[in-house]
């Protein structure tokens, strides 16, 4: 059985400041207007041959946001293991063929990034059906995309005829790898074009799962023993499943390319035809999006008068643009970007300059997402702060009290169920109530459509982590 094994755990600081920390650029429909990224890779797996529920490894944080986002998909019992750190992605995937060889001993394993696009899916089956027979018999499948220009944000692969291999370069051929190399400068990458040996490195594998873990046990020992003792306390967790922390911390970072694709003798590269983009940088958002006549993508509120080949993105507010040429502006309610669109590869530096800073706008944004619903800052003063509530349906929060702040609550839309204290009574639109510092307190949402309230908190802290909870259905602590 091919198990998808789906890598979710990146937080995409180039793409800062629509990508943020607690909703990284995977969870946002960032092409296609309705679906993220997350979702259009999942969606690339349909009706491909002989192929289970996905593993989703992801990062602790998101874990509501990947359960929420498989089930608008409506995908039957999907695995999602939690990483209590980042450990890049060689860890990552030695979780996941440990889990699915819990399950099936022959599986393979169909390693792919959450944040990729590729527009050819009938192109990427025949990829897939070509790496299977390959790692069935035991190879190490990388995909390499053919280069369509000399691009220096990628890495390369070159590649090397096998004994067993036909001589000419096509979809369905596989090739030996020679090796992987870093991301060239300008005048490396023509040559790598020109000679036709070397392919993009998409960061896509396939490989059986045993023989990912007998590799790695041979080049990342220290890896393999860590995940393993981690693996041994596996714990479920609702939907999801929590490896031991404490084991796994003292794992090496390392990326499977460094860690095994680099060494075995296995490797071999199949060839992938078709418009890839790793969604890097803005740039790349820009070159796979639709264009005006003026080569421009606008999304949102935006007025233009003389501008050329630009990217400018509106999430809450009007952008008005008059004699630019090549610009990225992105707009959200708390930060913009203004950057030249050769330059949008440094925008890491700045998010490392806002962390240093220790910027809110660096984690999350205005609104922010909970397993319930969200909540998006309106005002945020001294001794009092103005929140909008909207609360799912059938959804609920924790019970919880608070030690420093009271709150009042008028519902604008929808009903809830409050509970305060030992009072449990509904509050319809247009009706409020008050909770005092230091009393339990609960808000659901026994309807079909959202509730929206609107929360004034008062007090002499505000902090989120003010809170303590007595019982959560999500299974979150204070």
């Amino acid at each position: 059985m091919l198990v998808p094994v789906i890598l979710a755990g990146g937080v995409g600081s180039r793409l800062w400041p629509l990508s943020r920390e607690h909703y990284p650029k995977q969870f946002i429909p960032l092409i296609d207007k309705k679906f993220s990224l997350l979702q259009t890779t999942l969606q690339r797996l349909v009706n491909a041959p002989d192929v289970s529920s996905p593993i989703v490894v992801c990062n602790e944080e998101h874990r509501f946001m990947v359960a929420e986002q498989l089930r608008q998909l409506e995908i039957i019992s999907p695995t999602i293991i939690l990483e209590p750190s980042a450990k890049n992605t060689a860890p990552a995937v030695a979780l996941a063929a440990l889990k699915a060889l819990a399950s099936d001993q022959e599986a393979i394993l169909l390693v792919l990034p959450a944040d990729h696009l590729i527009t050819d899916n009938s192109l990427f089956h025949q990829a897939i059906a070509v790496g299977g027979v390959q790692a069935d018999n035991g190879r190490m499948v990388t995909f390499g995309i053919t280069p369509t220009r000399a691009e220096t944000g990628y890495g390369y692969i070159r590649s090397q005829l096998k004994s067993d291999t036909p001589n000419e370069k096509s979809m369905g051929q596989v090739f030996g790898v020679a090796e992987f190399v870093e991301k060239p400068n300008f005048a490396k990458a023509q040559s790598y074009v020109a000679s036709g040996d070397y392919y993009w490195n998409s960061g896509m594998f396939m490989f059986g799962a045993q023989s990912y873990l007998q590799e790695l046990g041979k080049f990342a020992p220290d890896i393999l023993e860590s995940c393993q003792k981690s693996f041994a306390n596996i714990k479920q967790d609702l939907d999801f499943y929590r490896v031991d922390g404490k084991t796994f911390g003292a794992c090496r970072s390392e990326s499977i390319d460094y860690a095994v694709m680099e060494h075995t003798k296995a490797a071999v590269v199949v060839p992938l035809a078709t418009h890839w983009s790793d969604v890097g940088a803005w740039a790349a958002i820009w070159d796979v999006s639709e264009h005006d006549a003026q080569d421009n993508v606008a999304i949102g509120d935006v007025v233009l008068e003389n501008v050329r080949n630009s990217y400018l993105r509106s999430e809450s507010r009007m952008i008005a643009a008059v004699g630019v040429d090549n610009l990225v502006v992105v707009e959200t309610a708390d930060a913009i970007l203004v950057a030249n669109k050769d330059q949008v590869q440094h925008v890491k530096a700045v998010v490392d300059q806002l962390k240093q800073q220790s910027r809110p706008e660096v984690i999350d944004h205005t609104q922010v997402y909970r397993p319930w619903g969200s909540y998006e800052s309106i005002v945020n003063a001294q001794r009092f702060h103005v929140k909008r509530i909207i609360v799912n349906p059938g959804a609920s929060l924790s019970l919880q009290l608070h030690h420093h702040r009271s709150e009042h609550w008028v519902v604008v839309k929808g009903c809830g169920l409050v509970t305060r204290g030992e009072e449990e009574f509904r509050l319809n639109e247009d009706e409020s109530t008050y909770i005092p510092i230091g009393v339990k307190h609960r808000l659901r949402n026994p309807g079909k459509i959202p509730l929206e309230i609107i929360e004034v908190q008062t007090g002499s802290y505000l902090g989120e982590d003010d809170i303590i909870r007595f019982d959560d259905k999500y299974g979150r602590t204070s």
